[in-house]
């Protein structure tokens, strides 16, 4: 906030407090008022209360002294009759006579002997409620000799002690108007009667449409409910909104309201609001005026110092220049000052930077390349130490092969060669899962089925004092996979939990759905299966953990693990275009979890049967043509002679290319059975591709022992490498039966 805004502020808060004191003394006045004026209201509807008794009781005493009158004791009525015409009543007035069943006998409004209604008039239901001997006031009612609206007093007529008649004066209800307009009240306000059931008697305005009319639901409420006085605030029944002082009158019962308009009520303070509101604007505005002037001079001198200190930041130098305000100048010397101090400082900053950078960037690199280096060492270590093994056991295979001719111990070398080969070749699919190769021997299969399968294998890894929990979701998606490694990745992570649990533990795997979100962020997959194997081991350290998917990197001592298995199971996610996922806390476990993608829909590579169950379950090897192709000479110089001994029709091709020409000269081949990873322009997958688009009727089959590139095509079977010549049978027999007949 700037200076200038500050001194309005300044302004605003000496005028702000003023105004609303003035306004809360207004209000004050104002509410005095209305208290004061509202206690006149309610004072000028008792006095109209008092004068509508004073009239009521005039008229009970004019029937109380006709009552006495010898006439009512005459055999005949006439003479009381006449008696009771001639009295000065009040206009559109009769005497009315009844006996005690409330039946007229006489009424002044007719002639004399005249057929009078033979019911009982209006006043013997209120005559009941009152009892014999008391003065009645009736409501307001419509007399059906007159038609016009009336109320009656009726008094009784008492000879000997006992009542013989009730004698009655109906009055119109239009009498009652010259007590309600001689009140004068102000134009605007009205005075109004209403009787005990809200129906309205008189009305200083509008008598004749509302006489008879019954208020507001609000009023008659109150009414109904005998309230002596109050203030209502409602709307009138000509639709003006009013507060109405009433007060009930003692003789008859009925209520006087005098109804002041609300706006008549709220002028004083409307007026006295707009003048504060008037003085209020002069006053600031002139204020504002003056204060805008003086905060321009004020604030000039420290826009000054803004634009220098602007400059400042900008890495400029500041010139003082003086204004004549001692505390701006002193400003202004000390950031001139500042600025030629603050360059110089920048120019030797920049300097030390450009050196600490070069040091930083030199330090970073010989760290990276270090890092590099002991991954690489021990990456090479681990498989030298691992494959020198399996060549040391081959050497001396070798040795006693050319030493011995005994059948029994030929055979024994022979299988102690192929288990120095299978832990090779066990070693190689662990290097190949790290390097994120995508290994061929993928097949849609359901997890439930999987882990029911290698159940047995998972809790014999584990000793009886760990216990295994496995939780399984029933419908979980299916996904696309190799079940080998997807074995080995749980069989490594049991192993890891237990080595990390020590004496007595817990192992949870549990597999269910997941959907989108982190840290599956980064794939492109839209719904996945969550894997996850939870320990209560020792935890890792934050150092360990940002390691553990290395290969070879173990915390375990020397002989008790390879530091492959984490990498074996990071590379079977990766490879599965997954993702690995690793939380851990020291001391309180660890919890691996691989999200596998779901798999869409079958292929028929996807629901072919492994090689291995092909051949358990393939009926007596068929003779069919093959075309093999391989780069190396040493597979091809063992495989050929191997397949022909099978009965197989081999010829070969050392490439892709010399496959296609093979294939376009013309012979027809049943099956081509080649390596994937090969020199030339068309490796192993391009070649199944040729081949499934122009030679149909040719079965494929791929092996490869390494290869970066995913194998997507259908009716295609794959095999690994290091493969048995019975693997090899089994697959090109299984792919020759499958193939389309086409041929």
């Amino acid at each position: 906030m700037n200076i200038r805004n500050r001194l309005l502020k300044l302004v605003l808060a000496i005028l702000i407090p003023a105004f609303v004191s003035a306004t809360v003394a207004v209000w004050y006045v104002y509410d005095k008022q209305r208290v004061e004026q509202g206690e006149r209201m309610a004072e000028a509807a008792h006095v109209m209360s008092l004068l509508i008794d004073k009239d009521l009781q005039t008229i009970e005493g004019t029937l109380r002294a006709l009552a006495t009158s010898p006439a009512l004791d005459q055999p005949t009525l006439a003479q009381f009759h006449q008696q009771a015409a001639s009295l000065p009543l009040k206009p559109n007035s009769t005497i009315v006579l009844s006996d005690l069943d409330g039946i007229r006998t006489l009424n002044t409004r007719v002639p004399f002997g005249a057929d009078l209604p033979r019911t009982a008039s209006a006043v013997h239901a209120y005559r009941q409620q009152a009892g014999a001997r008391a003065t009645v006031i009736t409501d307001l009612f419509f007399a059906p000799i007159g038609k016009r609206h009336d109320f009656a007093v009726q008094v009784p007529v008492i000879r000997d002690g006992q009542v013989r008649q009730y004698l009655a004066m109906g009055v119109g209800a239009g009498n009652l108007q010259p007590l309600l307009m001689n009140t004068q009240l102000p134009a605007g306000w009205v005075g109004v009667i209403i009787d005990r059931r809200g129906t309205v008697i008189a009305r200083t305005q509008h008598a004749d449409r509302f006489v008879g009319k019954t208020v507001g639901e609000a009023l008659l409420a109150r009414i109904l409910a005998r309230q002596k006085t109050g203030i209502h605030f409602g709307v009138t029944l000509d639709g003006v909104h009013t507060a109405g002082y009433f007060t009930r009158s003692d003789t008859s019962g009925w209520t006087v309201v005098l109804n002041v308009p609300l706006a008549e009520l709220r002028r004083p303070a409307v007026n006295a609001a707009i003048f504060l509101a008037a003085i209020l604007v002069l006053v600031l505005g002139v204020v504002l005026a003056v204060a805008q002037r003086y905060a321009k001079r004020t604030a000039a001198p420290i826009e000054a110092l803004l634009l220098a200190a602007q400059r400042m930041a900008r890495g400029e130098t500041v010139a003082h220049t003086p204004f004549g305000l001692m505390e701006t100048d002193a400003v202004g010397l000390a950031l001139s000052n500042a600025s030629a101090e603050i360059a110089r400082n920048k120019r030797e900053l920049e300097g030390r930077v450009r050196d600490a950078v070069t040091s930083a960037e030199r330090a970073q690199r010989a760290l990276l390349q270090g890092q590099k280096l002991e991954a690489l060492g021990r990456l090479t270590g681990g498989i030298a130490h691992d494959f020198n093994n399996v060549l040391q056991t081959l050497s001396a295979a070798v040795q006693l092969l050319q030493r011995t001719s005994d059948p029994q111990r030929l055979a024994w070398i022979a299988a102690t060669c192929q288990k120095a080969i299978d832990r090779a070749a066990a070693l190689t699919a662990q290097m190949r899962s790290f390097g994120r190769v995508q290994e061929v021997n993928l097949e849609l299969v359901d997890l439930n089925r999987v882990v029911a399968t290698v159940s047995p294998l998972l809790t014999s890894a584990l000793p009886d004092s760990i216990t295994l929990d496995i939780a399984i979701d029933q419908a979980v998606y299916p996904v696309r996979i190799d079940v080998l490694q997807f074995e080995m990745a749980l069989l490594n992570l049991l192993i890891n939990a237990r080595d990390a649990i020590g004496a007595s533990g817990k192992v949870r795997l549990s597999i269910a759905n997941a959907a989108p979100g982190a840290p599956l962020d980064t794939l492109a997959a839209a719904d996945f299966v969550r894997v996850r194997v939870a320990d209560d081991g020792s935890g890792m350290s934050a150092d360990v953990l940002a390691r553990a998917t290395e290969p070879f990197f173990t915390t375990k001592g020397p002989g008790s693990g390879s530091g492959l298995g984490l990498s074996q199971a990071y590379g079977f996610a990766e490879q599965s275009q997954g993702l690995l996922h690793i939380d851990s806390v020291p001391g309180h476990g660890t919890t691996v979890t691989i999200y596998l993608p779901r798999a869409e829909a079958p292929s028929a590579r996807a629901a072919a049967p492994p090689a291995a169950m092909a051949q358990r379950d393939a009926p007596a090897p068929v003779r069919c043509s093959v075309l093999f192709v391989d780069d190396d000479a040493l597979i091809r110089e063992m495989m050929v002679p191997a397949l022909s001994e099978r009965g197989y029709r081999v010829r070969v091709a050392t490439s892709g290319d010399d496959a296609v020409a093979a294939l376009e000269t013309g012979t027809a081949f049943d099956v081509v059975l080649s390596d994937i990873v090969m020199p030339g322009a068309v490796d192993g997958i391009a070649l199944a591709r040729i081949v499934r688009a122009r030679f149909p009727a040719t079965a494929v089959v791929l092996a490869s022992g390494y290869t970066d590139k995913r194998i997507d095509l259908d009716a295609v079977r794959a095999l690994a490498k290091p493969y048995s010549v019975d693997d090899a049978a089994a697959a090109i027999d299984a792919a020759w039966r499958e193939q389309p007949a086409v041929r």
